[in-house]
């Protein structure tokens, strides 16, 4: 059986390339099922259309497997229509949340044959063992597919619950080198040791997230919080410094610490290991305060340079809205105690919820003016499968949903305004109050950078991340 997996760019503008953890995950699994592939990596070496045809041209292929975010639906509908024009009788699977979020409409409107809801590692082998085998497709949990103009959804599959069982990624499946460049751009400033020392890498130590906050749409959602051991945390970082002498871990999760005794584990367990890396990570916005300097302490000796948590509002309303579990004072007592420690901070907002006005707006940028912090900023995307896209169907933005999909992107770009704010008027508000914000820190971006940092910049010392994978939970 000949089989093909592509990896999507849904960034093309973007001279940065994102390890795909997840189809990475999935790839393994099939590689240790014994079935052999070829990868079609668009995200690490930008494919044209042309390309990809001649591609997919070269061999006759029986499957071919895809997975991104609902946000790059237009990325995806374009791929798999030229995968069906090369290879017309192929069976053509796809996966993340582009999948899970519109099973039915992706279907129905794209030329997927078979959509996977959920993690994907074994439900991708039961499904090539039963196309080789000649099984019925009913009998696999956690797809939806059509037969004979029917849809037919198996329901959701039970999760891996000991993730750590998970083999690691095997990494040599892509393009190492070029993943290890570019994986040194989301390294912040300053850094640790000198720049030309730096070797980083993504590591992912956690599936889905405790909290539903209603903007958020993520493909782990109808599964409980499940974490790695620090065990088999560890381990792979140990391999990943022996064979690419990696010293900078970006863990890659949607919550890597929802607790504090997490903390302390993973801390108590780098000691014990004797390695020695730096890294950074995604933690509740009110995980800490001043009581924990102790803890913070031993926190930024293991090598821990800044933690991203998310502010979203400056609204109490609206954290609300968004079904937070935040207040705003204790955002701002794990800044303040963050900053004692050493530890940087980077944080997120959302801007254009529908209650949102110039006055919440404010709310939200003088937190962040003043704490100094110079937040990612971005619009209000609602997702399918999230409360505020049906919020975005009650006001008719969503209407047509093959134009929504095609009208989705990065959160930087007012897309769809569900506010009574003017689009003008919104966006010159949020330029502002970056603009006095970027000119108390002194961080001298230029008007077109505020928004559109694809940088990320918090603090005095001119710190900088990429644009975070997602929003770190509260």
């Amino acid at each position: 059986m000949n089989i093909a997996i592509i990896v999507p760019c849904i960034r093309p503008y973007m001279n940065k390339a994102y390890f795909p953890t997840g189809i990475a995950y999935v790839a393994t699994a099939m590689k240790e099922a014994g079935y052999e592939f070829d990868i079609i990596d668009m995200e690490a070496h930008r494919h044209t259309d042309d390309e990809l045809s001649m591609l997919l041209q070269k061999k006759s292929y029986d499957v071919i497997a895809l997975g991104t975010l609902v946000s790059g639906y237009k990325y995806v509908k374009g791929i798999v229509s030229i995968a069906r024009k090369t290879n017309p009788n192929s069976v053509i699977i796809a996966g993340n949340s582009v999948a899970s979020s519109i099973p039915e409409f992706l279907l129905q409107n794209t030329e997927v044959d078979i959509a996977v809801k959920g993690e994907g590692e074994k439900t991708m082998v039961d499904i090539l063992s039963a196309l080789e085998k000649g099984q019925p497709l009913e009998e696999i949990k956690g797809i939806v597919f059509s037969r004979n103009g029917r849809i037919v959804d198996t329901g959701h599959r039970n999760p891996i619950e000991d993730i750590s069982m998970i083999p690691h990624p095997d990494w040599e499946l892509f393009d190492m080198k070029l993943y290890l460049e570019k994986s040194f751009q989301d390294v912040p400033e300053p850094y640790p040791i000198p720049k030309e020392d730096i070797r980083a890498f993504v590591v992912n130590t956690a599936r889905g997230c405790p909290f539903r906050c209603t903007f958020c749409y993520h493909v782990f959602q109808y599964t409980h919080y499940r974490r790695r051991s620090v065990e088999s945390i560890l381990s792979e970082i140990a391999t990943l410094q022996e064979r690419y002498g990696i010293n900078y871990v970006n863990f890659f999760d949607e919550l890597t610490f929802s607790n504090k005794q997490q903390v302390r584990d993973f801390v108590d367990g780098v000691k014990e290991s004797g390695m020695r890396f730096f890294w950074n990570a995604d933690i509740r916005s009110d995980l800490f305060t001043e009581k924990d300097l102790p803890l913070l302490h031993e926190v930024k000796q293991s090598g821990c340079m800044s933690f991203g948590y998310s502010l979203e509002s400056g609204s109490p309303a609206i954290l609300k809205t968004m079904n937070k579990k935040l207040k705003v004072e204790d955002f701002k007592r794990q800044k303040l105690a963050l900053d004692q420690a050493g530890i940087t901070s980077f944080t997120s907002i959302v801007l254009g919820y529908p209650q949102e006005t110039l006055s919440t707006l404010k709310e939200t940028f003088d937190v962040c003016y003043d704490l100094d912090i110079f937040p990612s900023t971005g619009y209000l995307l609602p997702q399918p499968g999230t409360p505020m896209f049906e919020v975005a169907r009650q006001k008719g933005a969503a209407d047509d949903l093959e134009t929504y999909l095609l009208g989705m992107g990065d959160r930087q770009d007012l897309r769809f305004n569900l506010t009574d704010i003017p689009d003008e008027e919104f966006q010159r508000e949020v330029a502002k109050h970056l603009k006095r914000i970027n000119d108390k820190i002194g961080l001298g971006l230029n008007d077109d950078q505020l928004v559109k940092t694809f940088t990320f910049v918090t603090s005095k010392e001119t710190s900088r991340y990429a644009e975070p994978s997602s929003a770190a939970a509260s």
